[in-house]
């Protein structure tokens, strides 16, 4: 139908208003509030042309959606019902699927899998697959969590993400912690090397040389990393690793040091060392909120990307490629980026333990 002899498209108030809270409404489909948008358009007496122009789609578009509403009104805005085979799992059985997965285990299990939940319900496991997919369902997998006991949890929260976001003028911000026990292991057979269609292969079994402790300081604001090796993880250990920071840091900067509860970083050798040494200052982190201290992230970068896949004959082959990476991670160093704030942190807890605090728990 051409511009020149179009249909009157006349609103109600009621179908306004409606019309109106399709192309608000944030949670309304795309397609839906582009339709209402056309008619909206159409209904202030502008031709197909004109509105085709200002919505920024064809003329044959917005004729089809006049055409549309002049017959069914607001229906007619819907999507038709596609082509092809009615669908056989009704509303019901989706519901079943879903209730029985969040409320219930088969009996002598702690979960469902797809094939005992189908058997229950009467339905495929591809289709029990495709609901879990579509309303986000893992029965397989599970995380685990620690509410931290510390008193001063909020406090500490604040203290050390207050380094990560506003450090203090003149001031080196060190995130230290250690890495006890790492093993030299040696495979019991020569790796092979990945090939195409065919991942790089090891033996399972291996051979133990020893263990070695690392001591890890990492700059937040550059991302570089100090490193000391160590037998073992005492406070006087620890009281040597800040000598060695010590040496490494300008004499004119204050050092604020972010670490966890352990013993010995609270034992009288450090005291001592720290009273001789003003410009360091210990900032400790909550118990079991190692997750706040972004030298674990590095640590979990030295896991993956050296560790996990090694194979060392000895101490020193260990230690050697433990340096060569840590050169390799200082050459190309670049700080994580912290993004939480405390308040974002601590009102997460907060809903946490409201949440296994309910009467469901």
């Amino acid at each position: 139908m051409g511009d020149n002899r179009l249909v009157p498209l006349e609103l109600t108030k009621d179908e306004v208003e409606i019309l109106r809270g399709w192309v608000t409404r944030r949670s309304t489909a795309q397609g839906l509030a582009l339709r209402a948008r056309i008619v909206l358009e159409c209904g202030a007496g502008r031709s197909n042309t004109a509105v085709a122009a200002r919505v920024g789609v064809s003329r044959t578009t917005v004729t089809k959606w006049r055409a549309r509403f002049l017959g069914r009104r607001l229906d007619g805005l819907g999507d038709e019902p596609r082509p092809g085979v009615p669908r056989s799992i009704t509303d019901a059985k989706v519901e079943e699927v879903v209730v029985r997965t969040l409320e219930e285990v088969p009996e002598g299990c702690t979960h469902w899998s797809k094939r005992d939940l189908a058997r229950v319900v009467g339905i495929s496991p591809t289709s029990v697959h495709r609901i879990w997919r579509a309303f986000g369902l893992q029965p397989h997998r599970v995380e685990e969590f620690k509410i931290s006991p510390d008193p001063l949890l909020i406090d500490k929260i604040r203290d050390v993400v207050g380094l990560y976001l506003a450090p203090p003028a003149k001031a080196a911000v060190f995130c230290v912690d250690e890495k006890p026990q790492i093993q030299a292991l040696e495979r019991t057979a020569p790796v092979l090397p990945m090939v195409p269609g065919t991942p790089e292969r090891r033996s399972f079994d291996y051979v133990r040389h020893g263990t070695v402790d690392l001591f890890a300081a990492l700059n937040t604001a550059t991302g570089k990393v100090i490193a000391a090796w160590s037998a073992r993880h005492a406070a006087e250990d620890f009281r040597d690793f800040l000598d060695m920071i010590d040496q490494q840091v300008e004499p004119r900067l204050a050092v604020h040091v972010v670490c966890d509860n352990l013993s010995a970083h609270k034992a009288p050798p450090v005291h001592k060392w720290l009273l001789a040494h003003p410009r360091f200052t210990l900032h400790f982190t909550p118990t079991y909120s190692s997750w706040i201290n972004q030298i674990e992230r590095w640590f979990a970068e030295l896991e993956r990307r050296c560790l996990q896949r090694g194979s060392f004959c000895s101490l020193d082959a260990l230690e050697t490629a433990l340096e060569a990476w840590i050169d390799t991670w200082n050459d190309t160093a670049h700080p994580f980026k912290w993004t939480k704030t405390a308040d974002q942190i601590i009102d997460r807890i907060c809903r946490y333990c409201t949440r296994i605090s309910g009467p469901a728990h």
